[in-house]
């Protein structure tokens, strides 16, 4: 009789055992589907909040591209009116130094057709290299120089500018290619000047004389052997 109870105690102890041991694997198997569970739906939440800040980021860099461009149209704006202006201050420019030069250009040809329409007439050569000699009606070269007149002979000078002027218009020759031979004293307030071009083809000897505030004025011109 001991021994039956025995064997029942041992067995009911083994069955408590597997029992108590089957609870906490149960418990444990259930801690581990929470955690799994956990694990994933929480990745998920994370991934969702990572695409919806991306969302927003690219929102945000959506309306900052837009506002830029929205901003850009101004800056051009701004950037065309200057450039527009200052073509303008251009074009005023030109159109300015091309009034200026129209205005020489027409100076210069109502000059020339002054010295174009002049009438000579024969006169006596002042020597024997004289090829021939005229008088005429040409008009003073026109001056800057103003108050009581002194001849001033130096290089530079207003003077000598001024007769190598009505020089090239009484001859023709262009003032960059003639050589001034010989300017000297012809009298009171008059000179003499010798000049040729630059080849020395055309000779000239020139009587002028000074007119107050009109300059110099040829008298006679005298072509040379």
């Amino acid at each position: 009789m001991t021994k039956n109870n025995s064997r029942m105690d041992k067995f009911e102890k083994r069955r408590r055992n597997t029992k108590f041991i089957n609870y906490f694997l149960t418990i444990a198997a259930v801690l581990v589907l929470f955690l799994i569970g956990a694990w994933i739906f929480g990745g998920n939440d994370k991934k969702a909040s990572d695409d919806n800040e991306g969302s927003t980021s690219e929102e945000d860099s959506f309306f900052l591209e837009t506002e830029d461009e929205n901003e850009k149209p101004d800056d051009e704006e701004e950037a065309n009116g200057k450039e527009d202006s200052d073509d303008s201050e251009v074009d005023e420019e030109d159109r300015n130094k091309d009034d200026e030069d129209e205005s020489v250009d027409e100076k210069e040809s109502e000059e020339n057709d002054d010295y174009d329409e002049i009438e000579t007439v024969e006169t006596e050569p002042s020597d024997d290299d004289v090829a021939e000699a005229v008088m005429g009606n040409w008009p003073p070269i026109g001056t800057e120089q103003t108050g009581p007149h002194t001849t001033n002979y130096e290089d530079g000078s207003a003077d000598r500018i001024e007769i190598k002027r009505a020089a090239s218009k009484v001859t023709g020759i262009p003032e960059d290619d003639l050589i001034e031979v010989w300017i000297g004293n012809g009298g009171d307030q008059k000179v003499v000047a010798t000049v040729s071009n630059r080849a020395q083809t055309e000779k000239y000897r020139i009587f002028m004389s000074w007119i107050d505030e009109e300059g110099w004025q040829p008298t006679k011109l005298e072509t040379l052997k």
